[in-house]
């Protein structure tokens, strides 16, 4: 028998579960499909509706269970998000698409948080809008979110500004291709469109309308990104820790706290590389692991309000903004003038 605590975070874990099949559904609509909007993000936009709505009407002893999936399930969904990634990946697309996608990570990051500090804004919703405008969108933004520990409703905060500004590259960059108003080979535009577009699903969606000649180098160059995030949240991690050394936090004996789940993260692309499972099995993986990020993402939108968005103001917005003029410009200028120095 389930003790009495067990079994209300056990109710609080089946209402997520619960909302996460309904953004599955509305996730395979046509027009959702689109908009390529994924489950995840049909999750997050259902959460905070919920939250929006009937929230109040939640019993107090459920949250441990919504809380339960926007940490504990988020990690495991992140380690398996290495089933969509192996390292031939990287080799397919050379040297040039790895730098130009390690300086396009490392301006928009620093960037995001010098710039961030200027604006006094919230440290932790500048680190996380800029670790997903800089890396791939929502799932940086939960990795991040998992090594230093902020409240909910800062992460949905970043996650909405990658919606947005990721769903406007999604249609800008087909359209400035199209009308050959960005002059680059359907090579340098894969690199271009897989190294700054915020989501794994806007660049598939960008890729797509441009071309599978543009689409195929796109989304292997974003994986690329996607594997950033390992070295990223362990220097993020060891900052935490200097920071918590200088305050004097723990008499000095702050440890770091180290992502066990970004390092199992990679070890996961090292056995997926191997090819020991067969194809239908890993589809099977990359389906469920959709599914628990979808969990994950719908249970940050229902610990989220009106009111925190308004707490926290339009400078995230704003922030989110200037690193997307980034990407736009500085990512086409690498694209345009790196690639071609490569051969």
């Amino acid at each position: 028998m389930l003790s009495e605590k067990r079994s209300s975070m056990l109710h609080g874990v089946l209402l997520i579960a619960l909302f996460s099949c309904a953004a599955f559904y509305i996730g395979g609509m046509e027009f959702v499909k689109k908009l390529s909007f994924s489950p995840m993000i049909v999750g997050i936009i259902l959460g905070m509706l919920y939250a929006n709505s009937l929230r109040n009407n939640l019993p107090e002893t459920w949250v441990p269970g919504i809380q339960f999936c926007s940490k504990r399930i988020l990690r495991i969904g992140i380690i398996l998000y290495g089933f969509r990634l192996t390292f031939q990946n990287v080799v397919e697309v050379g040297i040039p698409a790895i730098c130009i996608d390690a300086v396009i990570v490392t301006v928009t990051v620093c960037g995001g948080v010098l710039i961030g500090r200027l604006m006094k804004m919230d440290r932790g919703i500048a680190l996380l809008t800029s670790v997903g405008s800089g890396i791939c969108g929502a799932a940086a933004i939960l990795g991040t979110e998992s090594a230093i520990k902020v409240k909910p409703y800062k992460t949905a905060v970043a996650v909405s500004t990658v919606v947005i500004f990721g769903t406007i590259a999604m249609f800008l960059y087909p359209i400035l291709y199209r009308n050959g108003i960005v002059d680059l080979t359907p090579q340098e535009m894969g690199i271009y469109t897989g190294s700054t577009v915020h989501e794994v699903a806007h660049v598939v969606g960008a890729g797509n309308a441009m071309g599978k000649e543009v689409s195929d180098p796109a989304i292997i160059v974003k994986m690329i990104r996607v594997m950033m995030l390992v070295p990223v949240l362990l220097i993020i991690s060891y900052s935490v820790m200097r920071a918590a050394v200088k305050s004097g936090d723990a008499g000095g004996r702050a440890k770091i706290s180290l992502p066990w789940f970004a390092i199992l993260f990679l070890v996961v692309i090292g056995f997926n590389s191997l090819d020991l499972l067969p194809a239908g099995m890993v589809d099977f993986i990359n389906t469920f692991d959709t599914f628990l990020l979808t969990m994950a993402m719908t249970a940050l939108g229902a610990e989220t309000s009106i009111d925190k968005f308004r707490k926290a103001g339009v400078k995230p917005f704003v922030l989110a903004l200037i690193l997307f003029a980034w990407l736009l410009g500085g990512g086409y200028a690498l694209a345009k003038y790196v690639v071609p120095l490569f051969g």
